[in-house]
Parts: structure tokens; sequence; C-alpha cells
């Protein structure tokens, strides 16, 4: 099998970033490559008393997910240490920490590790050990305006079937209007577009790999998902969807542009529009597999001068006190605190009052079936938790991108895409 080490080297090296340490090894800069939503994007303004407090300064990178995901990656994998902190997610932490790339993490009794949901405190860890602490934790969900189903006279259920969500999208479209029906990931990439997509698979009934580890993207299932996805998403999805991911996406929403967004619950915390109700993930008869789990994490890469430095800030950054800090800061309050990480913050009686979305994010985080099953051979939800997955789920994203914009059919798109998965993998050594 081919070494993580050179399956990450092929690709593209990030940019310069900076730390510094004085002379007694006391670091008074920190580094920090970071993902561009929301609550990382918040954490900005609520490190500000961090720095106040511990004389640390910190460089925050924040990168597009996609190009994080390829520089952290670079960085990581060749010891460059450009950053003291980076941002990675369930798919690179039990890997990574398995191959000695990032540091494992010990923090004080006072961290309370056990107030963590266990499916993100396992998700982020290898044997046992925590190698990542999680910022924010997720599953997905459907985002619906309620106004707009009443109005149509439609329901959206919970796990309800893709084609009564398809009728639903229908019937809420209104593009003369500026609504869309349904918005969807279409951005190329395996965090991106394949992660909603995969899901889809899931329910469906297919999965990225057989037993032995031969790309499935020829079955049938296959087959029925990405033709249901073009599907909906080219009749009632907004136009130019092959460009939109979560950002984009958020962005629609709240203008009043978007009927139904099926998506990280995450984004429940930043929907500013009137009228939303929420819903488990639909399926099509297989549930398993049909609605994701994903952290996003704090890591610290092995070798750096700045570790002892870096875990304390990851241990106020992802602890009880920093939920309470976004609570409690003007700019942000109770319904913006990052959520899916600990069982604590449901019980927050601010919190709950502030958060409409809690009772729908925590079920279908308890949900999520990231084990290996027999439809689905290989741990991970929207991902495989090997190392050649983000290699062959980049590939393949390029290619469902193809067929979302029309560029190939749904056949042709899936047959470039078994063949450049099946190259990886079997140069990778799995046959």
């Amino acid at each position: 099998m081919k070494s993580l080490r050179n399956t990450a080297l092929g690709l593209t090296l990030g940019i310069a970033g900076a730390s510094f340490a004085l002379a007694d090894g006391h670091a008074k800069e920190l580094t920090i490559a970071i993902v561009n939503n929301g609550h990382m994007i918040n954490m900005q303004k609520v490190a500000e008393a961090y720095t106040e407090e511990t004389g640390v300064k910190l460089n925050w990178v924040s990168l597009e997910e996609g190009v994080l995901r390829e520089q952290v990656t670079s960085d990581t994998a060749t010891g460059g240490g450009q950053y003291d902190i980076i941002n990675i997610g369930m798919q690179e932490a039990p890997i990574w920490g398995a191959a000695g790339w990032i540091e494992p993490l010990k923090f004080s009794a006072d961290y309370d590790v056990d107030d963590m949901l266990p499916a993100m405190r396992n998700g982020l860890s290898h044997e046992g050990t925590l190698y990542a602490a999680p910022f924010y934790g997720e599953s997905s969900m459907v985002m619906y305006r309620k106004d707009l189903t009443d109005a149509a006279g439609v329901n959206i259920a919970d796990n309800d079937s893709w084609d009564n969500v398809k009728a639903a999208a229908a019937a809420i479209h209104d593009p003369d209007n500026g609504v869309y029906g349904a918005c969807l990931r279409g951005k190329p990439g395996w965090g991106d577009n394949m992660a909603f997509i995969t899901t889809v698979v899931n329910s469906f009934g297919g999965a990225w790999f057989d037993a032995d580890f031969k790309p499935t993207l020829d079955s049938d299932e296959w087959k029925a998902a990405i033709n249901f996805y073009v599907d909906l998403l080219g009749n009632y999805g907004p136009p130019g969807s092959e460009g939109n991911s979560f950002n984009e996406i958020l962005a629609l929403y709240n203008e009043g542009k978007c009927g139904m967004w099926i998506d990280a619950t995450i984004a429940a915390s930043f929907l500013t529009v009137d009228g939303v109700a929420y819903a488990q993930s639909p399926n099509a008869g297989n549930p398993v597999g049909a609605n994701w789990l994903w952290a996003w994490a704090m890591a610290v890469p092995a070798g750096s001068p700045n570790a002892a430095e870096s875990q304390a800030f990851i241990e106020w950054a992802t602890s009880k006190d920093y939920i309470k800090a976004v609570g409690n800061h003007p700019d942000f309050g109770w319904g913006k605190v990052p959520t899916g990480t600990r069982a604590s913050t449901y019980a927050i009686p601010e919190f709950q009052a502030a958060a409409p979305f809690a009772a729908a994010e925590m079920a279908a985080i308890e949900s999520a079936a990231p084990e290996a099953t027999d439809i689905k051979p290989y741990v991970g939800v929207q991902f495989a938790a090997i190392p050649e997955f983000p290699e062959v789920g980049s590939a393949v994203a390029q290619e469902m991108a193809a067929a979302l914009s029309g560029a190939k059919s749904v056949d042709e798109a899936l047959e470039a895409a078994q063949a450049a998965a099946d190259a990886i993998m079997s140069e990778a050594g799995y046959y």
C-alpha cells in the first residue's frame, strides 16, 4: 500500500506561515490554520481575550476548506512547520495520529474530556488516544422554510423518502420570484460536493468500495443516486450550483433564495431568515449513512517547537469556558456557540432558549453510523477512513461537478470516476 506520506506529497504545497519562540522556549506567537466557516471566524474575536490574558499573539490563516485541506496536508506531511495549530477533521485525525504526524493531546482534569460527545471523541482518536479536539461537531439534516411548504401544501418528515423531498422541492420552487426548491452542494471536493453526494449514495444502498476495496462507482446504486442528485438540483436548484459549497449556500439561504437545504447541522447557528424548520436526513430505503458525521477539530503538528503552548490554546478554545465566553460575548450570544462537541452545552438553559435546532442536531449526531457494515466495509459516513480517500474523493468530485453542470452525462462522469478511483487504489497496492 502506498505510504500516507507519499499520498500527501501529491497535493499542492501551502503558503508560508510563521511562528516564533523566545530563547527560553515560551512561544509568544502561534500561527493557526483555520477553515473560513462562521464559528472559526468568530473565534478570532473571542480569542482576543486569550491574548490579553496570556500575552500570546495569534496569527490566523483563514482558508476555504478545500484549500485548507491541501495546504495543511502538504505542510504536515513534509514537516514544513508553517503552522502551530491546524484545523483537521475525522478523516485525518486517526490516520495522522497513527502515522505520527500530529501530537497526542493531553489536557488537565478541568477540561473534562468525558463531557465530549462519544461520537466526536471516538472519531478523533486512534486506539483510545485523542489526537484532535473538536471545536464544533456536526451531522447533516434538512433545513427548510416551513412557511413555503405550508403555503404549497406539502410536508417534509424526518427520514422522508427522496421522492417526497423532490416533490416538496418542486412545489416550493419559484425561480421567477427568486426562490429555489433545493440548494445543495455542487462545488467539487471530497469534503464539498462529495460529502452530500456520498450520503445520497449510502441511502440508495451504495458505497465507495467493496470488501476488497475495489471502487464501486459503476454500480447500479451509484447510477441511481447520481441521476437523482443531478435531476433534483438541475431542475429545482439555483443556477451555477456546481460552484456552491457551504458558505455560498448559507448566503443564498439567508437572502431568502432557498426553500430547502440539506447540509451540516452547524449551519442552523447561522440562519437568519424566519420560518426555518428541521427534519432528519432523507433516505431511499437504507437509512444507514444518510446523515454524515464530522468535526472541525484542532491539532498540533508533530515536532512543533511550540507544542505546549499550542495545546494550551486548544484546551482553552475547546473548553466549557470557551462556550460560555461565546454565549456571553456581546457580538455573538448563546445562539452562536459552537455545538456538537459537549453534552453540557445542551443542558445550558440560555442555549436551549436560543437554539431551536438543538434537538434535531443532537438526534442527527446520535443517529450517524460511521462503523463499517456489510454494505459499507469501511469506517466513515461521507468519507472512507483510509489514507487514499482524499485523492480518490477529489478525483470523483470533479466528475460529479461535470455531470451536474452538463459537461458530461452521468454515465460518462461515473465511468471516468470509476477509472480514476481504480487507478489510484491499484497504484496504492490494494489489489
